[in-house]
């Protein structure tokens, strides 16, 4: 899956292993802030019925891909079409020529494989399922082969070795159907989505400072809109990344959002993952969580995303600052009647 700050790859052993005490095995788990549905599609693989939900279209597509659609569907077709794909010659154009040219997230040479391959996605007219298989695909081969220190706010100032690397698509590791029934993706705001929801058990992992994810991951909205948006500055932004504003990324707006998105929930069950640096602390978390019931507390330490250990780059690519701690701790709040189940690491 691509690069992403946030992600809970190194994680999912402790998240799955909190769920799995929370709620008997099939049980039905929404996804509020899917992201590259990690989460979702460890989730749909452990046998859960699961619904995703992401406000970013690029964010959708992946769930599409790694949480609604299912393997024995849409592998074959999936697999005969990223190979006719992957044949198709180059063709620059606008996405090169904003993104190769006049910033530097890809090499042009790629750049133009992938406005070649986007294209021609966009003109098969495929279900939105196969198609969202495609275009993850895609995603995925642009950002093996991407320059840039794993955040879209810059690029490298020369070329990242693995940027000259010829872009090969893969077919995504999707996931069969579970016995639980068929999974879903939506693309509403966590709170609107939130009180329609029927699910035995909700995950939330909300952004949880200043950093955006829409101006963090602007060319993968890009890439799955297809849509040529104005863009500004250096970074070649979209324009939208001005007003498409989030409750979540404001230290003022986050507590009460959240509130509403957890009081909204109709279920029994609820986990939220937060991280320390956010801007609500341990308490905050724990006064919105204890009036739906029982509360464990899990900390988990781990090491901060790829920037953090390199250092803080400039738009033009350029080290600035000096790296700070390495390490963070993740809090997995779990809040209802089968918390108990869990171990009792905090009050």
């Amino acid at each position: 899956m691509i690069k992403y700050i946030g992600s809970k790859r190194a994680l999912l052993t402790q998240i799955l292993s909190a769920i799995g005490a929370a709620v008997p095995a099939g049980a039905t788990v929404a996804d509020l802030f899917s992201g590259t549905a990690r989460v979702g599609h460890a989730l749909k693989g452990a046998g859960y019925r699961v619904l995703a939900n992401d406000h970013n279209a690029y964010a959708h597509t992946l769930a599409i891909c790694y949480v609604q659609a299912d393997a024995e569907r849409w592998a074959e077709p999936a697999t005969r079409l990223l190979a006719e794909l992957q044949r198709l010659p180059p063709r620059a154009g606008w996405f090169t020529e904003t993104y190769c040219v006049a910033a530097r997230y890809f090499h042009p040479d790629n750049g133009a494989r992938i406005e070649a391959i986007r294209e021609a996605i966009a003109g098969l007219g495929a279900e939105p399922e196969l198609e969202a298989i495609l275009l993850t695909s895609l995603l995925e081969a642009a950002d093996r082969v991407d320059s840039t220190a794993g955040l879209q706010m810059a690029y490298m100032k020369q070329w990242a070795a693995r940027a000259r690397n010829p872009l090969a698509l893969r077919l995504p590791a999707l996931q069969p159907r579970p016995a639980a029934g068929p999974c879903a993706a939506f693309c509403e705001d966590a709170e609107a989505v939130a009180a329609r929801l029927d699910c035995d058990l909700a995950y939330l992992d909300p952004p949880y400072n200043q950093h955006s994810y829409l101006r963090n991951y602007h060319v993968w909205e890009t890439l799955v809109r297809w849509d040529q948006p104005e863009v500004y500055g250096i970074a070649n932004k979209r324009t939208d990344c001005r007003t498409r504003r989030s409750a979540f990324n404001s230290r003022p707006g986050i507590g009460p959002a959240l509130n509403r998105t957890i009081a909204a929930l109709r279920c029994p069950t609820v986990v939220v993952s937060f991280n320390d640096e956010g801007y609500l602390g341990r308490a905050a978390l724990e006064a919105m969580l204890r009036p739906r019931g029982p509360l464990r507390v899990i900390e988990i330490p781990y090491g901060r995303y790829v920037g953090a250990k390199i250092g803080i780059h400039n738009p033009k690519g350029e080290k600035v600052g000096t790296v700070g701690r390495l390490t963070n701790t993740e809090y997995l709040f779990v809040s209802g009647e089968l918390a108990l189940a869990l171990p009792p690491q905090a009050a």
